[in-house]
């Protein structure tokens, strides 16, 4: 396979030989042998220009990520997760936030974290920002600056996040809202089974619609087979009528549920039209944890019986080095890896593929990734021929391409977050 310093710095050129996934030449089947022409940045039906010989390498477009807390990466070396679990970190990350993220904490920690997602071949992020009063003042203007800095490079949008039983909508969650409009974000929230949930449900879409405001829930994150916020989501969606995209993330819970009340469930979100998105890595840290005890189950959503229904569905990074999640690095291909194991995508449908690119940009609004003629040369080149070479390695050698040329992937050194991990 060749190196990227091979590849010409101007120029048309052609990659001869390489593999990419049928799907994404609107074909059936699995991987396919393809050429890739590159022109001013973009792909073209063109074939002058050096031609290389890429040996077989496996070509993909850039990532989408579809899940993430940009806002609480990296907090782990201040603020561990005392014992692993959920409400370890729910803890954690609330005495953090109190106590450090300023402005400049939140937006050094954010960058750093979008350093290491651009460096791995990720085009386009949507994070989760929370959202308690007075977090939102500080956090939606860092996220702001950065959107506007990183354009050209990684294009983000921004989703409040606080929990339910904490979102006065009439009060003061209203007023976040505000924010969330001034910023041109999506209105998020956490569900878990509350008393008057149905009414906060529709408070919250009430919000969004008035606001013009697309949505994005975290939803039933335990095992607990009660936890059935999705059931009511997707139900509100229809007797409100509400029109905008909306979004849930883990719904972990289903996996714990009777197999005909979980299918119930399904059914319902497919009639609704709601994108679903599971966080493989994030989930089996945290789920079925307790002291000198086996997990029993791995914490994941029911994302074949999704995709059997229609249901568009997505994998996505979710935290990054904090209480909810020690590990990571918001490297997209190491979420396909480990969620290809995690979650048997192997020997099952070879479009599996869309769901860290096409179906997390259709949720999002993102453009398409393609490689018909005309789209952007963002690709990634791995050292790979097939899956299970791609698969089997970290690939840290791989080529990432922006508008067609080579970028440095050189990843920032934890080292500069160091004086923002001093406990006073």
């Amino acid at each position: 396979m060749s190196d990227f310093r091979t590849l010409p710095a101007s120029g048309p050129f052609r990659l001869e030989n390489v593999t990419v996934p049928a799907c994404l030449l609107g074909q059936s089947g699995g991987l396919v042998a393809h050429a890739l022409s590159i022109d001013e940045g973009r792909l073209s039906d063109r074939i002058d220009g050096p031609q290389i010989d890429m040996g077989g390498a496996l070509v993909l477009p850039c990532f989408i990520d579809t899940h993430t807390h940009l806002d609480k990466g990296h907090i782990f070396p201040r603020s561990p997760n005392p014992d692993g679990s959920f409400e370890g970190a729910l803890h954690t990350v609330g005495a953090d936030r109190q106590a450090w993220w300023s402005a400049e904490d939140v937006r050094t920690r954010m960058d750093f974290a979008l350093r290491c997602a651009y460096a791995h071949g990720t085009r386009a992020i949507r994070t989760h920002i929370d959202s308690i009063a007075p977090q939102d003042t500080i956090s939606w203007p860092v996220f702001a600056q950065l959107r506007a800095e990183w354009a050209g490079r990684i294009e983000l949008q921004g989703a409040s996040l606080t929990g339910v039983d904490r979102a006065d909508m009439s009060g003061e969650y209203a007023r976040t809202a505000d924010i969330v409009a001034e910023h041109d974000g999506i209105l998020g929230l956490v569900t878990y089974p509350v008393p008057d949930l149905r009414d906060q449900l529709r408070g919250f879409f009430r919000l969004a619609i008035e606001r013009g405001l697309e949505v994005d829930f975290h939803a039933d994150e335990s095992g607990d087979p009660n936890a059935t916020t999705l059931n009511m989501i997707a139900q509100t969606v229809l007797d409100m009528g509400f029109d905008k995209p909306v979004t849930v993330g883990h719904c972990c819970s289903l996996a714990t549920q009777s197999e005909r009340d979980a299918l119930e469930t399904l059914d319902l979100v497919a009639k609704a039209g709601l994108n679903i998105v599971s966080l493989p890595m994030c989930n089996m840290y945290l789920q079925d944890r307790s002291a000198a005890r086996t997990p029993r189950w791995r914490g994941i959503t029911l994302v074949h019986e999704m995709r059997a229904r229609g249901i568009n569905v997505s994998f996505a990074s979710d935290n990054t080095r904090d209480p909810f999640y020690a590990y990571g690095d918001l490297d997209m291909l190491e979420v396909l890896r480990e969620t290809t194991r995690i979650a048997h995508l192997d020997h099952a449908d070879p479009g599996w593929i869309e769901a860290f690119l096409a179906n997390p940009a259709r949720a999002c609004g993102f453009s398409l990734p393609s490689l018909a003629f005309g789209a952007p040369a963002d690709l990634i080149i791995l050292r790979a021929r097939d899956w299970t070479e791609a698969l089997s390695r970290p690939q840290s050698d791989r080529i990432v391409l922006r508008a067609g040329r080579a970028i440095d992937r050189c990843l920032p050194d934890y080292s500069e977050l160091d004086h923002l991990m001093q406990k006073s």
